[in-house]
């Protein structure tokens, strides 16, 4: 057990891959565990390192093994895959796992504590909901417009529906009408808890100095402010806040070769619930930009003028990202660039 230096886990529900490696970087064991024999394993084991991809559960499994006082190292999947050897099983998943996190240029992922978990569930049950209600909203119309009655998309139809659903002299069958009352019933409960999310959301940024300052960035709320709290690292990892913007995907696809420059769309990757928030909330500032005409950001301006609204407002939000890296590691307030 002494002669242990990494332990790499590949996780699972109840059956889980550990590959042991020795000071010499040899595979001294590759073996499958239940979650019993896994938790007296970190319990017992000398002080080593404990790697294993930054998938579901590998926060909890990180805060147990620091608990015993391992060195966690938390890989993403995607660093993972181009060390698989031929087959894809969970032997060659945990020695993949073992290699990747032997590379002294591997970047790693910092275990989160149950609080910023918490948050993260928080958030995410706000936008499930959110999404739940969108969707009932549109079921709605759809079956409605199949009688001739059609609203317009969004939360601000509702009214109309339910008039139509309550007006006695449409001929509506009376199992449509009773189907109907049932939504209009699910939409306002959860539009209920939403705004209690919400509201508790709104509290949590005004009690932390750091998420109020946040906010007075023009296109960051409450939910967006959370957001940041709840999923991205300590921002002092980041060297600058260019590297926190592509961290979280602000950035063009490259497929750049021979000294030639390629650059694409925005790709995929990244951390998607706050790109997508930054991006919102960018399109936010842009239609009010469009609607009076001008802002005193000259640099906004210029942009709007030149590019089209998406573009804008993906430029837009990796600026934005860039303040919120400054601000939160330089504790300056916000300032009109």
């Amino acid at each position: 057990m002494s002669e242990i230096k990494m332990l790499a886990i590949e996780l699972a529900k109840g059956s889980f891959q550990v590959c042991a490696v020795g000071l010499d970087g040899s595979v001294l064991y590759n073996r499958t565990l239940s979650r019993p024999r896994l938790i007296a394993l970190l319990a017992d084991q000398q002080a080593c390192v404990v790697a294993m991809e930054a998938c579901a559960t590998s926060h909890h499994w990180g805060r147990v093994a620091q608990a015993h006082g391992h060195e966690v190292r938390l890989i993403p999947a995607v660093y993972v895959k181009p060390f698989v050897k031929r087959q894809k099983n969970d032997r060659a998943d945990a020695e993949a796992i073992a290699e990747a996190a032997s590379r002294p240029s591997m970047r790693f992922v910092a275990v989160k504590n149950t609080e910023t978990q918490g948050r993260a569930v928080a958030f995410r049950t706000h936008q499930c909901l959110v999404r739940q209600t969108t969707q009932m909203i549109n079921a709605l119309r759809g079956h409605l417009a199949e009688f001739g009655l059609v609203a317009p998309k969004g939360p601000a139809s509702l009214k109309v529906l339910e008039a139509a659903l309550a007006d006695e002299v449409s001929d509506l069958p009376a199992v449509v009408r009773k189907m109907g009352a049932i939504y209009i019933e699910q939409i306002a409960r959860l539009t209920e808890v939403i705004e209690q999310l919400a509201d508790e959301l709104e509290a949590a940024s005004k009690g932390d100095t750091e998420l109020r300052r946040l906010c007075t960035i023009p296109g960051i709320g409450s939910v967006t402010a959370g957001a940041v709290a709840a999923f991205a690292p300590d921002l002092d990892t980041f060297d600058s806040g260019r590297n926190f913007a592509a961290w979280l995907g602000l950035v063009p696809r490259q497929r750049s070769m021979g000294g030639k420059s390629k650059l694409g769309s925005v790709s995929k990757m990244g951390q998607t619930d706050l790109r997508r928030l930054l991006i919102v909330g960018a399109m936010s500032v842009i239609r009010w930009v469009v609607r009076k005409g001008g802002s005193a950001n000259r640099w906004l301006a210029s942009l709007v003028a030149r590019k089209p609204k998406m573009v804008a407002a993906v430029a837009l939000a990796n600026k934005m990202a860039r303040m919120i890296w400054a601000m939160t590691t330089k504790k300056e307030d916000y300032r009109m660039a």
